[in-house]
């Protein structure tokens, strides 16, 4: 397996400081809609990097399931990405898109939405997934996959009498964005790159950084 040898020019597209919008938050949502309608595959899918009270990383994908002054996404609460945000309210996100030669790199703070916003998107959630929500202890060590299915048919039978109301240890975070990087891949690796970050007066100051 002789992976030094893989490698792909990228001859796509470019990028320059006249083409990108004034603010990030447009700037990402135009291409996240390129992205959705180039049928990218799993468009919203987004790498969550946290740290814990040692300060060691840790990083997993997550869906992107929102999208207004900052980028929302629900999770368990008790899960470790939950318990690291909560102690360390800061995160990065890193969104890939292959098919468009494109990535982008979020930086910021991190703040629970409110439980209006987590029961609404809670409720919008196949049946399944909100049972789901409840069966499984996200992050704790189970025995083994048997111990799923079985809390799955509890909660199954549970809520047949009951509505489903959204567990208290499962909502969503917004991570408020201080930091943006666009990345057009470029030939010969010479690709483009424009960071927007925030200034003194909370402007944002746009930059091209090399590659």
């Amino acid at each position: 397996m002789d992976i030094a040898n893989i490698r792909k020019d990228y001859t796509l597209k470019s990028l320059t400081l006249n083409e990108v919008a004034d603010l990030p938050l447009q700037q990402f949502a135009q291409w996240l809609e390129e992205a959705i309608k180039a049928q990218v595959n799993e468009p919203n899918a987004m790498n969550l990097a946290t740290i814990n009270a040692q300060n060691q990383p840790s990083s997993r994908v997550v869906l992107l399931k929102g999208l207004d002054h900052g980028l929302i996404f629900f999770t368990n609460y008790d899960s470790r990405k939950g318990r690291e945000l909560r102690e360390h309210p800061y995160a990065a996100l890193n969104f890939f898109w292959p098919e468009l030669e494109r990535q982008v790199r979020i930086e910021g703070q991190v703040e629970m939405v409110t439980e209006a916003e987590s029961d609404r998107y809670f409720h919008s959630r196949p049946i399944s997934s909100q049972i789901g929500a409840w069966a499984s202890p996200q992050s704790q060590v189970i025995p083994d996959r048997t111990f799923l299915e079985t809390r799955e048919r509890e909660m199954t039978q549970r809520f047949q009498t009951e509505p489903i109301a959204r567990p208290p240890h499962w909502g969503g975070f917004r991570v408020i964005p201080q930091y943006f990087e666009f990345w057009q891949g470029r030939a010969s690796r010479l690709h483009d790159r424009i960071v927007y970050e925030r200034g003194a007066a909370r402007q944002w100051d746009k930059k091209i950084l090399a590659p």
